[in-house]
């Protein structure tokens, strides 16, 4: 069993920002695409940010794009998610997982097969 462990989230008001951790097992990170998704009460899981095996691309939701950020350090098999100007409208619990589907499908959560225990993000106006 993989386990994916996440840290941070919390409560903070619009505007600020807010960076989540997952630390994966050695040598996950550089092997497997990493990403980040959410889920809000009553809404399907929503596709976040990832980041390629390689480290040389990412992806982003329209909903975050010029917002978050996602980023890895391969010494610590470790990814980020930086969130900034947060909106009420990002308040969700945030997972990361992974993934070794072909890249046109890393958005799809159904392809991942480990995840993270789950984050709760509340944005408060």
């Amino acid at each position: 069993q993989v386990r994916l462990q996440q840290s941070g989230g919390g409560v903070v008001q619009a505007g600020s920002s807010l960076t989540l951790s997952c630390k994966a097992p050695t040598r996950t990170v550089g092997t497997h695409h990493m990403g980040w998704f959410r889920q809000a009460p009553g809404k399907d899981r929503e596709f976040v940010a990832a980041i390629s095996w390689g480290g040389g691309t990412s992806y982003y939701g329209d909903s975050v794009k010029g917002r978050f950020t996602v980023s890895r350090d391969t010494a610590t098999s470790s990814v980020y998610l930086t969130m900034n100007s947060l909106k009420t409208e990002d308040t969700a619990v945030y997972y990361c997982g992974r993934t070794l589907t072909n890249r046109a499908s890393i958005p799809n959560w159904k392809t991942y097969d480990f995840w993270g225990q789950g984050t709760q993000v509340t944005v408060s106006s």
